[in-house]
């Protein structure tokens, strides 16, 4: 089981860890703990080094499996019970975290002003989208949106990471603001992410911890993809 660093504390750069397994046919490395995120709920994996001794070993994907997290590196797979150290891609990982911000920011001023659940979402280092319920869509209403957005990050809202409880996690109000719950019944423990006095929900990913951190959102692009979903992109400078 690796401890996952990026759970609490998104601001984790470089973290000591030991090899506790390894895939050879996968060139693949387990860790004891780690600060790279695997990817999930949209948001891509982190890269970034793990170093052993004097070796820099890229570490060019992460994934989940179980409760395991797999790093997948780029040069000769060191041995099992190693210690080892490991380094994000702060940049990528910064620009991700304030990209994903900007999306709950964005859902939680649509879900509170208009009521429209996500259908979809997506992002990539500073570029983002959502798709929501939306009858229609119109260039009067993206404009009033992204000066609420933008009104929500000067207000400089904390944002607050708990792990709560399945039973306890599943009493608030309106903790789903997708179409779909996309978490399986065995987990038993959820994740929130609240932005304090806007929104709130279940989440796995990396967060600033201030909306101020966001900076300025532009949505660059709307379109419809059918008759009720409606597709915002935004971007960050």
């Amino acid at each position: 089981m690796t401890n996952q660093l990026y759970s609490l504390d998104s601001y984790v750069k470089e973290f000591d860890a030991k090899i506790i397994d390894i895939i050879p046919e996968e060139n693949t490395v387990i860790l004891d703990q780690t600060a790279f995120y695997p990817g999930g709920g949209g948001q891509p994996n982190d890269t970034g080094i793990l170093r052993l001794q004097d070796k820099a070993l890229p570490v060019i994907k992460v994934k989940k499996f179980g409760t395991d997290i797999l790093h997948i590196i780029d040069g000769p797979i060191p041995e099992k019970g190693k210690p080892i150290f490991g380094r994000i891609d702060w940049d990528r990982r910064f620009a991700l975290m304030r990209t994903h911000s900007a999306l709950h920011i964005l859902c939680g001023v649509v879900w509170r002003d208009y009521g429209a659940q996500v259908t979809g979402g997506n992002m990539e280092p500073l570029r983002g989208r959502l798709d929501f319920e939306f009858e229609s869509l119109q260039a009067e209403l993206i404009h009033e949106i992204e000066e609420k957005i933008n009104v929500e990050v000067k207000n400089a809202r904390p944002v607050k990471i708990k792990i709560l409880p399945r039973e306890e996690a599943f009493k608030i109000p309106d903790l789903i603001r997708t179409k779909i719950n996309l978490l399986p019944e065995s987990l038993k423990e959820i994740r929130t992410v609240e932005i304090e006095g806007l929104d709130l929900q279940a989440d796995g990913g990396t967060h600033v911890g201030n909306t101020i951190e966001v900076g300025r959102i532009k949505i660059s692009k709307y379109k419809s993809k059918g008759k009720i979903n409606k597709r915002i992109e935004i971007s960050l400078e």
